[in-house]
């Protein structure tokens, strides 16, 4: 059993008198008092693949003896100062918990000790006028082996601080402020586990994930293109362990991560070798499926679940909204199941092999290293004639079937285009980025459609299976007529939305 909490913090250099050196912080801002506990001693291993794969992301796991939270400790990386912790109770063995939660950043590679790290530990607690804990300081004497082949030994001193929780974060600076003046400054080292490696000399260079992108000239569509897809694929392995977790929105942010690496290879096949990335997109295709079954179930009960919420009381008859949460917790396993099942998958671990492989080594084409303005202003008027092409097809269909799937297919041209604006926008500045805005808006409208059109189909069985139960359906066919009505109000829109996309000056902005 694990348990979570956020952690913001930062970590200074002590004067060169100390740990002793360190300013009293009593007036500082809102704090009151400060109150001084310990030593305490702490032992902590720290455990990592062989290349360091988890000190690549900034990622940290320990078991740590001594103190008052002895046990395992996980930390990922969030914004700025703050960390999620996660714990496990004191084992031998890494907890299958939290195995599985760094299987994006570890690949399958095994875990091993790589570092042991004990430190003499005082506390200080700083302390409003009521007596609560704003911030507690750790002065902490450091002593760090390294168990990599090759690794010395380390000795240092350092503060760390850590606010409570719902402290804002200007605490952080009007202690530093105190602590400038007494020539203390921010260390260099965002852990003691990146530092031990540093000071250590035990393969430092893995504690810094390395930038491939280089591998294109600075100013290339190659550099352009590499950066964009470094990113995103750093944000898929970053979102797995929160979809795991069945975090709010995180499997969609997954999901929509794969639909931007697919077309980013896609688009820009003028730059690399579409023999090489053509399999990676078919897989990154087949793990947005996997976890859309779970995001598509989310979207549609809570469209359902909100038009059931704004009926009148009066158009509410029978057990609605019973027979809604007996639907969703059907229905919602089986996409829960299928997520847990394709990132526990061996497929799942290649295709993230794959892409490490493609940014290490990249199948970079002659247009990699052509005009940046032209080779992306190319990719992303060639999109747009797709896009063009789809909608022109879509409006020339009466309304029907096949309407709702030309309709369908064009919102997923509009997500190409404006994935394609998006690698863009640092060579083509403002023209694509209002194109990519644009195009974002049609997505959105025929977004909206096509969530619609399921829904319909959903109301439908929802109503057949009322009937069969003895209840009325009543109910379920207010709900499909207005679906119905908002599906004809997007259609009526589409035309004047398009526009916006097809505007001439706009296009001929990108003109290369």
């Amino acid at each position: 059993m694990t348990e979570s909490k956020r952690e913001t913090e930062r970590k200074y250099e002590p004067p060169s008198s100390g740990l002793g050196g360190l300013p009293d912080l009593t007036g500082a801002g809102p704090v009151a008092s400060v109150t001084a506990s310990g030593p305490e001693e702490l032992d902590a291993v720290y455990h990592d693949t062989a290349d360091l794969r988890l000190a690549g992301s900034s990622a940290t796991l320990r078991r740590r003896t001594g103190g008052p939270d002895a046990g395992w400790h996980l930390k990922l990386p969030l914004a700025g100062d703050t960390r999620e912790e996660m714990r496990a109770p004191l084992s031998d063995e890494v907890p299958d918990a939290l195995r599985a939660l760094l299987l994006s950043r570890t690949r399958g590679a095994p875990l091993r000790p790589v570092m042991r790290i004990r430190s003499t530990r005082s506390v200080r607690h700083l302390r409003d006028a009521q007596g609560a804990v704003l911030a507690e300081l750790s002065l902490d004497e450091v002593r760090a082996n390294s168990l990599l082949p090759g690794g010395g030994r380390a000795e240092w001193q350092e503060v760390e601080a850590e606010l409570a929780d719902g402290v804002g974060a200007g605490l952080f600076d009007t202690v530093e402020r105190k602590f400038r003046k007494k020539g203390i400054n921010r260390a260099d080292s965002p852990s003691k586990f990146v530092r031990a490696l540093r000071d250590t000399g035990a393969a430092a260079e893995g504690a810094r994930r390395p930038g491939y992108a280089t591998a294109a000239a600075p100013g290339s569509p190659g550099r352009y293109v590499l950066t964009y897809l470094e990113e995103q694929v750093a944000t898929l392995v970053a979102l797995d362990p929160a979809a795991r977790r069945d975090l709010p929105d995180a499997v969609h942010r997954m999901r929509v991560t794969c639909r931007r690496l697919r077309s980013c290879l896609r688009s820009y096949r003028s730059v690399l070798d579409r023999r090489v990335t053509d399999p990676v997109r078919a897989e990154l295709k087949w793990l947005a499926g996997e976890l859309g079954l779970a995001r598509d179930q989310e979207v549609l009960r809570e469209r359902l679940t909100a038009g059931l919420a704004a009926l009148p009381g009066d158009l509410v008859l029978g057990p609605a909204a019973a027979r809604l949460r007996v639907w969703d917790v059907s229905e919602g396993e089986e996409g829960r199941t299928h997520t847990l099942e394709a990132l526990a998958s061996d497929r799942y671990l290649r295709l993230l092999d794959a892409l490490e492989g493609l940014l290490r080594q990249p199948p970079l084409r002659a247009g990699a290293a052509g005009k940046p303005a032209r080779t992306m202003a190319r990719a992303v008027l060639k999109e747009y004639d797709r896009l063009a092409g789809r909608v022109d097809h879509a409006l020339e269909l009466p309304p029907g079937a096949d309407r709702d799937a030309a309709l369908h297919q064009a919102r997923k041209e509009a997500k190409k285009l404006r994935y394609a604006a998006e690698v863009a926008r640092p060579v083509l500045g403002k023209p694509v980025k209002r194109l990519g805005k644009r195009a974002k808006g049609l997505q959105q409208l025929l977004g909206d459609h096509q969530d619609s059109v399921v829904a319909q189909e959903t109301l439908r069985e929802l109503a057949v299976a009322a009937h069969a139960a003895g209840e009325t359906a009543f109910t379920w066919g207010v709900l499909l007529g207005q679906e119905r009505a908002g599906a004809r109000a997007r259609e009526e829109a589409l035309p004047s939305v398009w526009r916006t996309v097809s505007e001439p000056a706009l296009r001929a902005a990108l003109a290369p």
